[in-house]
């Protein structure tokens, strides 16, 4: 329990809540917490997938018209609206806690994408109306990233926390996969007007049944007790006990010497946690970085690529390509599921280098049979469901490196932060990479195969910074990983805290 005694310095909190929460069983309040909180990444997955296949109808004159400049800064807008999002909510969720959070951004998200199927539904709509709601969804879903992956660390007890966090990140492409079969059905049987309206409500739909179920989720009990709000945290923990020992669980009590004393430390802005990150975690800054950015780059590059290589290399119809998606969705969704387990055995360091690594590699061999011609369409898709199964557990684990390995009061603008950087460098892929494969009239390898090979070098740099700068966070207590700004126990950084602004 939160508790203080003659031993606890004025102001401070003794609590034992860290340990109650790392000791419980999984139990069927952990599931429905993961199903109700991990939803975000489907719903990202979902909306980018309609968003890149509606931008074509939206093309066409009994549509919108839009030009192609128009139709792709659609895409552009919600990308700074993710950002945007991420640094806001992001800032607000270690101000006001995750619960209230991982509300409204879903709301926003909610208000955003349904305000866009709206938007579709006029013959000449206003322009920029379409933008800000575009602008308005990816804020929504840049906030869900901070918000919720603080959340999830902070509730899933230490010897799981790894294969959650990773395989929820994963869920992306169960999105894709749903929103892939959402715009076959809806594109393909309806009115282009109705289709594309109905393609932009999949999303809603599925947010509206979720935002339910999160009503009832707890707040953070860490969050609660590193803010001071003792009381709160303790009626918190009881509740999530009593969820797992209602299942005929019997936890053990939990031993004094577990405990932590904590100072309740002011709140910080961006700039105090950028002296904070670069001076006190210079090597961690740069891991979580790289890890970040590298597989940001690769992803865009490829993911926004692919259906340009299908048609312009390979003669698939545009039509067509949407059946190869769905297998390139489900090689990245079955990585981090099937993968996400050793990050918690094998351990972090060995998994995360090794995930970078290999898919490095298997890019590099297949960027030699590409220029070589000698592959299909088939046997290319075969290829990137290979190279994107090792390469999404690794870029899962990105996430859940960000949100481990920095102090419980800063969590969630870090991962805010390092999802903005790797925002924009990944924006650069599909721009380097779309003008690498060319003209479609006479396209050439070989600039598309350098453009392999650099995707390949960055995820193998980001391989080897893996190797030597890993936290070895397994099975650790997150407040082991990195010791609370908060913490009082003589030489941590807690002593000198002030100097932040803390």
């Amino acid at each position: 329990m939160a508790t203080t005694d003659e031993a606890t310095a004025p102001g401070a909190i003794r609590s034992l809540i860290p340990a109650r929460i790392d000791r419980l069983p999984w139990s069927p309040f952990h599931t429905r917490m993961v199903v109700a909180l991990g939803v975000a990444w489907i719903l990202d997955g979902l909306e980018i997938t309609v968003a890149g296949a509606v931008v074509a109808l939206l093309q066409k004159e009994e549509t919108l018209g839009l030009s192609s400049t128009q139709a792709g800064l659609l895409a552009t807008v919600y990308l700074i609206g993710e950002v945007v999002g991420a640094l806001y909510f992001g800032s607000l969720s270690d101000r006001l806690g995750r619960r209230r959070l991982f509300i409204i951004t879903l709301a926003v998200y909610l208000v955003g994408s349904g305000l866009t199927a709206l938007t579709l539904s006029g013959a000449t709509p206003w322009l920029i109306f379409l933008y800000a709601t575009r602008f308005i969804a990816g804020m929504g879903i840049g906030g869900e990233y901070a918000a919720i992956n603080s959340a999830i660390d902070e509730l899933i007890p230490a010897r799981f926390r790894g294969r959650v966090d990773i395989m929820v990140n994963g869920t992306y492409w169960a999105g894709a996969i749903i929103g892939t079969l959402g715009t076959l059905i809806f594109l393909n049987q309806l009115d282009p007007n109705i289709g594309g309206r109905a393609a932009f409500l999949l999303g809603p739909v599925l947010g509206l049944v979720i935002i339910f179920v999160r009503r009832h989720l707890p707040e953070s009990p860490r969050w609660q007790v590193m803010h001071g709000h003792e009381a709160a945290a303790e009626e918190t923990i009881a509740y999530i006990e009593h969820e797992v020992e209602a299942g005929g669980r019997e936890l053990p009590r939990v031993p004094e010497d577990k405990a932590i004393e904590i100072q309740p430390a002011n709140q910080i802005g961006y700039f105090a946690l950028a002296r904070l990150l670069f001076k006190e975690y210079p090597q961690r800054a740069i891991y979580g970085a790289t890890l970040m950015i590298t597989q940001s780059f690769l992803y865009n590059a490829i993911f926004f690529t692919y259906t340009l290589v299908l048609t312009h290399f390979y003669g698939v119809d545009e039509k067509k390509a949407p059946v190869f998606l769905i297998a390139f969705a489900v090689g990245n969704l079955s990585g981090p599921f099937l993968l996400g387990h050793l990050f918690d055995t094998i351990g972090r360091k060995k998994m995360i280098s090794g995930t970078y690594l290999v898919s490095g590699v298997l890019l590099a061999v297949t960027a030699f049979l590409f220029q070589a011609d000698v592959l299909t369409a088939v046997t290319q898709t075969i290829a990137w469901c290979l190279i994107f199964f090792f390469a999404s557990a690794g870029a899962s684990s990105a996430y859940l490196t960000v949100s481990e390995i920095f102090p419980q009061e800063v969590r969630a603008k870090a991962i805010a932060v390092f999802f903005a950087i790797a925002q924009c460098f990944g924006a650069l892929g599909p721009v380097i990479y779309g003008a690498l494969i060319g003209d479609d009239k006479d396209p050439a390898r070989g600039p598309l195969f350098g453009g392999y090979l650099l995707g390949a070098g960055v995820m193998i740099v980001g391989g080897l910074v893996a190797w030597f700068l890993a936290v070895d966070a397994e099975g650790k207590s997150l407040e082991d990983v990195a010791t609370p700004l908060a913490l009082r126990r003589p030489g941590t950084r807690a002593e000198g805290a002030a100097r932040y602004g803390l």
